[in-house]
């Protein structure tokens, strides 16, 4: 169930518990709102839980810089001057 039809039966409910006032014999109304209202509430909340833990498109753990090994060289200049360079993949 998605957090749409979450909302559809939630707003059902609602109005069949709060706007309707007829009678039936042997069917409650009000009761049959109330539980779809009930269902629809539980219904969002798993979908909310459900889509929080998912994580999204395209993301199968984090990203990050893999630095693979370091060179190191010494310029010619007056002052000895060390730089370093990286292999990023």
């Amino acid at each position: 169930m998605g957090i749409v039809t979450s909302m559809f039966l939630i707003a059902a409910g609602a109005i069949m518990r709060f706007a309707v006032t007829m009678q039936g014999h042997g069917f409650n109304v009000h009761t049959t709102g109330m539980v779809l209202m009930i269902v629809g509430a539980i219904g969002a909340v798993l979908s909310i839980g459900f889509w929080a833990s998912w994580g999204g498109f395209g993301h199968y753990g984090r990203r990050g810089t893999v630095v693979t090994g370091q060179r190191t060289t010494v310029s010619s200049q007056s002052a000895p001057v060390q730089q370093t360079e990286r292999e990023v993949l």
